[in-house]
C-alpha cells in the first residue's frame, strides 16, 4: 500500500483509449452475470447486434469478438485472403506497421507506402501503385482511418474513389478502431469491405470486444480464403449470431455496456458527436500553436478530430514531461509510439468529454510544460477558452433563430 495521501477529484485520462466510460455505461456493466445460452441473453444480444449497425452505417452484419481491436485485424485477413496474397497498406504510423507485421506474420505479402507519419494515407499514392496492378496481384486494400500514434486521419471516401476509378477488385479494409463513433464513417456507402473496430474508444466501453463489419463481397470472399480458421470464423458467428447467440463464450457484461452506449450516441446524434470532436481538436491545435509548439500532422487535411500528437523541441523527453503532468495534476497524457517514442506527448479529445474537460486537460498541459522547463508562451489554454466560447457563443445563436 502506498503511503502518498489521496488525490482527490477526478482523474484525467487524456489518452487516445481506452477512454473514460459514461456512468450510464458502468451502472450496466455492473450487473449479475446472466446464462449466455439462455432466453434473456438472447434478447439482449439480438437487440445489440441490430443496434451496432448505426455507428457503422451498415445494413450488413457486424460481428463481434471477445477480443482487442488487433483481433479485429486478424479475424479481417484471414476470413477473406489467402497465403501468399499481396495486400497494400500505407504508413500512417504505428498501428498501421503493426498492422503490416501482422499480415507478414500470417504468410500474406504486404506493399507498405511508407511515410514520415506526419500525413494520413495518400490518395495519390494509391492510386499510383494500383495502376501498376496491371494483373489485379494485390487483393486487398487496408488503410487505419484514424492513426492515433500520429493523430493523422485518411480520406476514406476518396481512396474508395480511387479504387473504383481504376476498376480495381481489391477488397477494401478500414482500421476504425480510434474513429468508430467519433469520426464519419459510412461503411455501405463507402463500399468498405471490412471495417475493424474495438471498444474501448469512441464506444465508451472496456477493452474487449472487436467488431467486423463486413460487406457482401467480404463474406463472398469468405467462401474462398485460404487461412485455417477456428476461433476467428465468421461463418460460426453468423451461424450463431443468427438465433442470438455466439460460438463460445462472449463478453456478456461488455456487451450489456454496448447496448447502453449505443443508446447514449443516439441521444446525443452523430452529427452532433462529430462536430463536437472537431471543436475539441481545433481547441486542442490552437492551444499548441499558442504555446509556439508543433502539431506532428503537418497538413491540415489530415488532422485527426480524437486526438493531437504535439512534437517537443530537440532535447526535451516527451515521457519525462508526462511523467510530471501525472506526477503534479493527475493527467495522463499518451506516449509517443515507434519512431516517435520520445519525441511527442499526445493529448485525447474523445469519447465522453466536453469543453470544461478539454480546458482542464489544456490547463494541465500549460502548467507541466512551466514545471517541465520547456519553452513556450503561457497563451495556450486562453486560445483554446476563446475559441470555445466562440463557438458556443454562434451555437446559442443558431438556437434562437431556429426558434
Amino acid at each position: 500500500m502506498s503511503n502518498r495521501p489521496r488525490s482527490p477529484g477526478r482523474h484525467f485520462l487524456q489518452i487516445p483509449g481506452p477512454t473514460p466510460i459514461p456512468d450510464r455505461v458502468l451502472r450496466a456493466i455492473d450487473m449479475p452475470v446472466i446464462d449466455h445460452r439462455g432466453p434473456d441473453f438472447q434478447k439482449i444480444a439480438k437487440r445489440v447486434l441490430e443496434k451496432v449497425k448505426a455507428p457503422f452505417k451498415t445494413k450488413n452484419p457486424v460481428i463481434i469478438f471477445p477480443a482487442s481491436g488487433t483481433g479485429g485485424w486478424e479475424a479481417a485477413l484471414v476470413n477473406t485472403l489467402s497465403p501468399g496474397d499481396r495486400v497494400l497498406m500505407f504508413e500512417t504510423g504505428q498501428f498501421a506497421t503493426l498492422w503490416k507485421t501482422m499480415a507478414t506474420n500470417l504468410g500474406l505479402r504486404p506493399e507498405f507506402i511508407e511515410s514520415d507519419w506526419r500525413i494520413g494515407a495518400d490518395p495519390a499514392q494509391i492510386e499510383a501503385r494500383l495502376r501498376e496492378d496491371k494483373g489485379h496481384e494485390i487483393k486487398a486494400v487496408c488503410v487505419v482511418h484514424n492513426e492515433t500514434a500520429s493523430g493523422t486521419t485518411s480520406p476514406l471516401a476518396e481512396i474508395r474513389q480511387v479504387i473504383d476509378k481504376l476498376k480495381h477488385p481489391a477488397l477494401f479494409f478500414v482500421d476504425a478502431v480510434s474513429s468508430l463513433g467519433s469520426i464519419e464513417l459510412r461503411h455501405d456507402e463507402w463500399g468498405i469491405d471490412v471495417t475493424v473496430a474495438g471498444s474501448q474508444k469512441g464506444l465508451m466501453l472496456p477493452a474487449g470486444l472487436a467488431f467486423n463489419a463486413v460487406s457482401q463481397k467480404a463474406l463472398a470472399a469468405s467462401k474462398n480464403s485460404g487461412f485455417k480458421k477456428s476461433y476467428w470464423s465468421w461463418a460460426d458467428m453468423l451461424a450463431n449470431n443468427a438465433n442470438g447467440f455466439f460460438p463460445y463464450t462472449p463478453a456478456t457484461n461488455i456487451i450489456y455496456g454496448l447496448d447502453v452506449s449505443l443508446d447514449l450516441l443516439e441521444e446525443e446524434g452523430y452529427e452532433r458527436i462529430f462536430a463536437r470532436h472537431k471543436r475539441h481538436a481545433e481547441a486542442t491545435r490552437r492551444a499548441v500553436v499558442a504555446w509556439g509548439l508543433e502539431v506532428l500532422c503537418k497538413d491540415p487535411k489530415y488532422y485527426s478530430p480524437v486526438v493531437t500528437s504535439v512534437l517537443l523541441p530537440p532535447g526535451h523527453d516527451a515521457d519525462a514531461f508526462r511523467a510530471i503532468a501525472l506526477e503534479n495534476f493527475n493527467i495522463s497524457l499518451g506516449t509517443g509510439l515507434g519512431r516517435v517514442a520520445g519525441k511527442v506527448f499526445r493529448i485525447g479529445h474523445l469519447a465522453d468529454t466536453n469543453d470544461l474537460t478539454i480546458l482542464g486537460a489544456l490547463s494541465g498541459v500549460e502548467m507541466s510544460l512551466e514545471l517541465a522547463g520547456i519553452p513556450h508562451k503561457k497563451a495556450g489554454v486562453q486560445a483554446a477558452m476563446a475559441y470555445l466560447a466562440e463557438e458556443a457563443r454562434k451555437s446559442t445563436q443558431k438556437l434562437a433563430a431556429a426558434e
